[in-house]
Parts: C-alpha cells; structure tokens; sequence
C-alpha cells in the first residue's frame, strides 16, 4: 500500500528530474532557484494569480542581488523602462504587444515574463500561416463529439481558454504570420475579456490574473498586418536591437555560455575574442557602415540578428569540442557566418566578399579571420 504523498513526491520527482534532462528546459525549470529565492524575499504587493510582484518580476528579467546574497542572472539586457514598460501592462487589463525585428529577444522575453507572473511559460499557442482558429479558442474530442453531441466533455481548450479559466499568463508568438480573419478571435476575447461556445450556448469568463503576451514582427515575409480594431487592444512595447557592440557581446556570451553548459561545450570565456568578431561582423553588415564611421559597406539581404550570431557561435564551439582543441577559433565561425549573411546566393556573395576585400583584409588582427573566412568563401 502505498504510504500518504508518496505518488504525489513521485510524481514532484520524475517530474523534476525529467526537467534536468530537458534539451531546453523551461524558463520555470531553468531558473527555479532564482524564482523560489524572489518570492521569499519578495514583500511588496502582487496583483491577484501572481507569483511574484511586479518589481520582482522586473528584477528576475533585469538581474540584481538580493538581501541574502541571491545573485538574479540578467536574462534580458536592454533598457530597464521597456522591462518595467511590458510588465506594467501585464498587471492591467492591457495585452502586451511585443514588438521588433527578429533576433530581438522577444520570444525569450514573453516566455521569462510568462514564467515569472504565472509560473508556467507553456500556454502558448505557435503562430504560423497555418494557424487555425481553434487553436486559439477551443477544439473537439471528435470521438465523443458524434457520440454525443457537444457537450463539455468533449471541447478541448485551448491555450488562451486554458489561460483565462486559471487567471494564468497566455503567450501568442509570430502574431503577424496568423491569417488576419484568425488573429481577429482576440477581440472579443481582448475586450470583452469572455470566449463565447455558441455549440454549447455558454462562455468562458476570463478570471484576475488572466492576461496575453503577443510577439510580432514587420520584416519578415509573410507577415499579415494586425487590423486596427485588435492593435487598439494590446499596449504595444518596442524592443530594439542591442545599443551597443558591448551590449551584444555580452548577451552572445551569456546565451552562448547557457546553451554550451546542457551541450556540455566549452566555455564562453575561452571564445570571446572571436564573439566580438562575429558580433562586429554582424553590427557593421547591419548598419552599413564600419565601426569607426570611416567605410560605408553594403548590407545584405538577411537580418543578421543577434539570435543568428548566438547560433553561429553556438555552432563554432561545438566544432571546437569535437574537431579542435576546445577553443573557439575564426576558422570554426567562418562557416557559420557566411551561412548567416549569404542568403541569396548571387547578391550577397558579392556584398560578403567585397566587405572581405575591403575591410576585413586591412583590419589589425584579423588575418586569421581573413583567411577562414576566405577558405569558406572559395
């Protein structure tokens, strides 16, 4: 006979330790310890279903130290008032809008949000071209459907119903690539703040707490404008690209550094000079224009966002494991950054040799980087 708690202990572990093994946890599972160490210190007010005040939501996505000694790691580095900007909106009846260009760390942010007010960053629903409408508000066992017709037992909720019934925190990623007559479901649920089941002659009431997190982008292809009726109903929050080249390097090295440890690569700190490389590369092609102001350059057809030089580096540590001595050189980024700047084959060849030729070839230093780049490139 199994002894009171013991299935429910089981079941806390397996799914812990489940957690552990995740390729990527969740945020809620990454940063546990951080989480649970906010909430003890955490004395300030919370709004009604929060797991945490605003202001320790803002510390858990800023970083800081607490009273103990808790050191909260930054998971976004960026402009403190666009933080306190998105999470303000949270504790209103607002949805939030994030929006930039790719490589913004919008997903990251909505998810860490998620993770902090709620304590579960998965009701989420995936926008794509294909995105139908019930993912947004509800589908149907089928088997019990032309059994018995509807009934409550056989609706399926959705993320958002989910979100609204629990008070709990929704996520809509890639707004913009949902069809418009879909994206427009949110309306009502926006303003209105119910999701009616005409099948079943009810609605769902969303309960305090409930909110949603939408991301969007305007510069990739595919993109379905929002309709001006739902745009009105979300406070829109821009994240811009990082300010500085430190900026960057710095939030490359920390994600590179996060995803090296579960892939058990080497460490960041042994690469960095060569993060900085990847990262001027990708800042100089981006803005047109070299460092020092002195040579305009021409931009390529990609985006280049700090997500994709996150991944080059990514890459390149992982040929440094397992086909070098483990630290990160310019002949393991070469590949991946040309992969990462020639999209169109005919037209960004030639941007990504003349930069080449005229800037990366007369640069002090660069003449390991000069020579990877060119051995890829032939």
């Amino acid at each position: 006979m199994t002894a009171p708690g013991t299935e429910a202990a089981t079941e806390a572990a397996t799914e812990s330790a489940t957690a552990s093994q995740a390729l990527r946890p969740h945020a809620e599972h990454a940063f546990a310890e951080e989480l649970k160490a906010l909430a003890a210190a955490d004395d300030r007010p919370r709004p009604e279903r929060w797991k945490l005040s605003p202001w320790a939501v803002a510390t858990y996505l800023l970083g800081g130290t607490l009273p103990d000694g808790t050191v909260i790691t930054p998971k976004y580095v960026g402009p403190r008032r666009v933080v306190e900007v998105a999470v303000t909106t949270l504790a209103t009846d607002r949805a939030l809008l994030l929006l930039g260009v790719p490589g913004t760390a919008k997903t990251w942010v909505s998810e860490h949000l998620a993770a902090a007010v709620s304590g579960d960053s998965t009701l989420l629903v995936q926008g794509t071209a294909g995105t139908p409408e019930e993912a947004i508000r509800y589908g149907w066992d089928y088997a019990r459907l032309l059994a018995h017709g509807p009934s409550r037992e056989a609706l399926v909720p959705g993320p958002v119903m989910r979100a609204m019934a629990q008070g709990m925190t929704a996520r809509v990623e890639e707004l913009t690539r949902i069809p418009a007559d879909v994206q427009d479901t949110l309306i009502t649920i926006l303003s209105e703040k119910t999701l009616p089941v005409p099948e079943l002659g009810e609605e769902v009431q969303a309960v305090r707490g409930f909110n949603l997190i939408a991301t969007a982008n305007d510069r990739d292809r595919g993109v379905n404008d929002l309709s001006s009726a739902l745009r009105r109903r979300f406070n829109t929050v821009v994240l811009p690209l990082p300010a500085t080249p430190e900026d960057e390097v710095d939030i490359v090295s920390r994600r590179v550094d996060q995803i090296g440890r579960s892939l058990d690569l080497p460490s960041v700190p042994d690469g960095t000079d060569e993060i900085r490389r990847v990262v001027t590369v990708f800042r100089e092609l981006r803005d047109g224009v070299t460092t020092d102001g002195r040579t305009k350059v021409k931009s390529p057809s990609g985006t280049l966002s700090t997500a994709e030089a996150i991944s080059v580096v990514t890459g390149g540590l992982a040929l440094a494991a397992h086909f070098g001595d483990g630290v990160l050189r310019a002949g393991d980024v070469a590949a991946g950054i040309l992969g990462a700047v020639v999209r169109d084959p005919a037209a960004d060849r030639l941007v990504w040799q003349e930069y080449l030729e005229t800037v990366v070839r007369e640069r002090d230093g660069w003449k390991d980087f000069y020579r990877a780049c060119r051995e890829v490139s032939a």
